[in-house]
Protein backbone atom coordinates (compact mmCIF):
# COMPACT_ATOMS: atom_id res chain seq x y z
CA UNK A 1 0.00 0.00 0.00
CA UNK A 2 1.18 3.37 -1.09
CA UNK A 3 1.49 5.85 1.45
CA UNK A 4 -0.10 8.40 -0.39
CA UNK A 5 -3.25 5.81 -0.17
CA UNK A 6 -2.98 6.68 3.79
CA UNK A 7 -2.38 10.39 3.02
CA UNK A 8 -5.09 10.43 0.73
CA UNK A 9 -8.03 8.59 2.35
CA UNK A 10 -6.76 10.81 5.70
CA UNK A 11 -7.30 14.00 3.33
CA UNK A 12 -10.66 13.05 2.26
CA UNK A 13 -12.06 12.22 5.71
CA UNK A 14 -10.69 15.43 7.35
CA UNK A 15 -12.44 17.73 4.62
CA UNK A 16 -15.62 15.53 5.04
CA UNK A 17 -15.61 16.46 8.88
CA UNK A 18 -14.75 19.96 7.99
CA UNK A 19 -13.12 21.23 11.18
CA UNK A 20 -12.69 24.67 10.28
CA UNK A 21 -16.29 24.95 9.03
CA UNK A 22 -17.96 23.76 12.26
CA UNK A 23 -15.74 26.30 14.69
CA UNK A 24 -18.37 28.91 14.37
CA UNK A 25 -21.36 25.89 15.21
CA UNK A 26 -18.86 24.91 18.27
CA UNK A 27 -18.89 27.81 19.38
CA UNK A 28 -22.13 28.58 19.05
CA UNK A 29 -23.18 25.41 20.30
CA UNK A 30 -21.52 25.83 23.84
CA UNK A 31 -21.90 29.45 24.19
CA UNK A 32 -24.37 29.04 27.41
CA UNK A 33 -21.43 26.36 28.84
CA UNK A 34 -19.29 27.59 31.16
CA UNK A 35 -16.16 28.26 29.30
CA UNK A 36 -13.68 25.69 32.25
CA UNK A 37 -16.24 23.11 30.66
CA UNK A 38 -16.14 23.67 27.20
CA UNK A 39 -12.92 21.75 26.31
CA UNK A 40 -13.82 19.23 28.33
CA UNK A 41 -17.27 19.01 26.26
CA UNK A 42 -15.30 18.68 22.54
CA UNK A 43 -13.11 16.16 24.01
CA UNK A 44 -16.42 13.82 24.74
CA UNK A 45 -18.02 14.65 21.81
CA UNK A 46 -14.89 13.74 19.46
CA UNK A 47 -14.24 10.19 21.27
CA UNK A 48 -17.66 9.73 21.03
CA UNK A 49 -18.26 10.63 16.68
CA UNK A 50 -14.35 8.42 16.57
CA UNK A 51 -16.62 5.54 18.32
CA UNK A 52 -19.25 5.80 15.66
CA UNK A 53 -17.21 6.25 12.93
CA UNK A 54 -15.20 3.36 13.98
CA UNK A 55 -18.61 1.08 14.14
CA UNK A 56 -19.06 1.69 10.90
CA UNK A 57 -15.62 1.28 9.51
CA UNK A 58 -15.74 -2.35 10.55
CA UNK A 59 -19.13 -3.34 10.74
CA UNK A 60 -20.53 -1.09 7.68
CA UNK A 61 -20.06 -3.84 5.11
CA UNK A 62 -21.99 -6.44 7.07
CA UNK A 63 -25.09 -3.50 7.21
CA UNK A 64 -24.55 -3.08 3.35
CA UNK A 65 -24.78 -6.68 2.68
CA UNK A 66 -27.92 -7.03 4.70
CA UNK A 67 -29.20 -4.10 2.74
CA UNK A 68 -28.28 -5.66 -0.41
CA UNK A 69 -26.66 -2.46 -1.08
CA UNK A 70 -24.06 -2.78 -3.84
CA UNK A 71 -20.86 -0.73 -4.12
CA UNK A 72 -21.42 1.26 -7.12
CA UNK A 73 -24.14 2.35 -5.42
CA UNK A 74 -22.42 3.52 -2.41
CA UNK A 75 -19.67 5.04 -4.40
CA UNK A 76 -22.53 7.46 -6.41
CA UNK A 77 -24.23 7.83 -3.46
CA UNK A 78 -20.88 9.47 -1.35
CA UNK A 79 -19.85 11.48 -4.19
CA UNK A 80 -23.15 12.82 -4.59
CA UNK A 81 -23.51 13.37 -0.81
CA UNK A 82 -19.77 14.84 -0.90
CA UNK A 83 -20.74 17.39 -3.71
CA UNK A 84 -23.36 18.77 -2.04
CA UNK A 85 -21.68 18.93 1.22
CA UNK A 86 -18.95 20.92 -1.31
CA UNK A 87 -20.93 23.22 -2.80
CA UNK A 88 -22.46 24.37 0.75
CA UNK A 89 -19.07 24.92 1.87
CA UNK A 90 -17.88 26.77 -0.89
CA UNK A 91 -21.54 28.79 -0.99
CA UNK A 92 -22.19 29.19 2.63
CA UNK A 93 -26.25 29.82 2.77
CA UNK A 94 -25.49 31.99 5.74
CA UNK A 95 -27.69 29.97 8.56
CA UNK A 96 -27.35 31.24 12.23
CA UNK A 97 -26.05 28.74 13.99
CA UNK A 98 -26.56 31.31 17.02
CA UNK A 99 -29.99 30.33 17.05
CA UNK A 100 -29.92 26.69 17.86
CA UNK A 101 -28.08 27.15 21.71
CA UNK A 102 -29.07 24.11 24.23
CA UNK A 103 -30.19 25.39 27.65
CA UNK A 104 -27.83 22.08 29.29
CA UNK A 105 -24.52 20.41 27.91
CA UNK A 106 -24.96 19.03 24.19
CA UNK A 107 -24.90 15.01 24.06
CA UNK A 108 -23.98 13.41 21.51
CA UNK A 109 -26.18 15.71 19.13
CA UNK A 110 -25.56 17.63 17.41
CA UNK A 111 -21.20 18.08 17.80
CA UNK A 112 -20.61 14.09 17.63
CA UNK A 113 -23.28 13.69 14.99
CA UNK A 114 -24.01 14.82 12.74
CA UNK A 115 -21.28 17.95 12.99
CA UNK A 116 -18.39 15.20 13.24
CA UNK A 117 -19.91 11.85 12.03
CA UNK A 118 -22.20 12.84 10.09
CA UNK A 119 -23.64 10.94 7.69
CA UNK A 120 -21.05 11.50 4.39
CA UNK A 121 -18.10 10.52 6.93
CA UNK A 122 -20.01 7.59 7.89
CA UNK A 123 -20.41 6.65 4.14
CA UNK A 124 -16.83 7.31 3.20
CA UNK A 125 -15.56 4.62 5.81
CA UNK A 126 -18.05 1.87 5.11
CA UNK A 127 -16.35 2.80 1.52
CA UNK A 128 -13.05 2.16 2.52
CA UNK A 129 -13.60 -0.89 4.19
CA UNK A 130 -15.82 -2.58 1.23
CA UNK A 131 -13.61 -1.54 -1.25
CA UNK A 132 -10.19 -2.89 0.31
CA UNK A 133 -11.41 -5.20 3.22
CA UNK A 134 -7.95 -6.14 3.57
CA UNK A 135 -6.55 -3.11 3.91
CA UNK A 136 -8.90 -2.29 7.37
CA UNK A 137 -6.33 -1.46 9.30
CA UNK A 138 -4.55 1.24 7.29
CA UNK A 139 -7.99 3.22 7.21
CA UNK A 140 -8.40 3.05 10.61
CA UNK A 141 -5.38 4.46 10.65
CA UNK A 142 -6.42 7.07 8.04
CA UNK A 143 -9.30 7.75 10.01
CA UNK A 144 -7.13 8.12 13.35
CA UNK A 145 -5.16 11.28 11.19
CA UNK A 146 -7.98 12.69 10.41
CA UNK A 147 -9.53 12.79 13.49
CA UNK A 148 -6.97 13.57 15.33
CA UNK A 149 -6.59 16.95 13.25
CA UNK A 150 -10.12 18.14 13.41
CA UNK A 151 -9.99 17.10 17.53
CA UNK A 152 -6.66 19.53 17.21
CA UNK A 153 -8.93 22.48 15.53
CA UNK A 154 -11.78 21.94 17.26
CA UNK A 155 -10.56 22.31 21.00
CA UNK A 156 -8.19 25.00 19.81
CA UNK A 157 -11.88 26.57 18.44
CA UNK A 158 -12.12 29.93 20.41
CA UNK A 159 -8.27 30.47 20.02
CA UNK A 160 -8.22 29.93 15.96
CA UNK A 161 -11.49 32.11 15.83
CA UNK A 162 -9.79 35.25 17.62
CA UNK A 163 -6.34 34.87 15.85
CA UNK A 164 -7.59 34.15 12.57
CA UNK A 165 -10.85 35.82 12.33
CA UNK A 166 -14.27 34.92 10.66
CA UNK A 167 -12.87 36.04 6.81
CA UNK A 168 -9.45 33.79 7.22
CA UNK A 169 -11.93 30.91 8.53
CA UNK A 170 -14.39 31.11 5.77
CA UNK A 171 -11.68 31.48 3.34
CA UNK A 172 -9.80 27.82 4.19
CA UNK A 173 -13.69 26.35 4.57
CA UNK A 174 -14.17 27.81 0.82
CA UNK A 175 -10.83 26.23 0.17
CA UNK A 176 -11.14 23.07 1.49
CA UNK A 177 -14.71 22.57 -0.25
CA UNK A 178 -12.69 23.10 -4.10
CA UNK A 179 -10.63 20.59 -3.35
CA UNK A 180 -13.30 18.24 -1.99
CA UNK A 181 -15.57 19.13 -5.15
CA UNK A 182 -12.62 17.08 -7.55
CA UNK A 183 -13.26 14.26 -5.07
CA UNK A 184 -16.09 14.13 -5.58
CA UNK A 185 -16.63 14.20 -8.72
CA UNK A 186 -13.46 11.40 -9.03
CA UNK A 187 -15.52 9.28 -7.18
CA UNK A 188 -18.46 9.80 -9.15
CA UNK A 189 -16.89 8.89 -11.73
CA UNK A 190 -15.30 5.70 -10.54
CA UNK A 191 -18.85 4.25 -9.45
CA UNK A 192 -20.59 5.01 -12.71
CA UNK A 193 -17.55 3.48 -14.01
CA UNK A 194 -17.97 0.45 -11.84
CA UNK A 195 -22.01 0.24 -12.25
CA UNK A 196 -20.96 -0.01 -16.39
CA UNK A 197 -18.35 -2.52 -16.08
CA UNK A 198 -20.70 -4.64 -14.53
CA UNK A 199 -23.50 -4.51 -16.54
Amino acid sequence: MSPLTLYGAAATLFLIMDPFGNIATFLSVLASVPQRRRKKIIIREMLIALVILMLFLFFGKYILEGMQITEPALSISGGTILFLIAVKMIFPTGGGGDKQQPESEPIVVPLAVPLVAGPSAMAMVILFSTQAPEKILLWFLALLIAWSLSALILISAETLSKLLGPRAIKAIERLMGMILTTMAIQMLLSGIASFVSSL
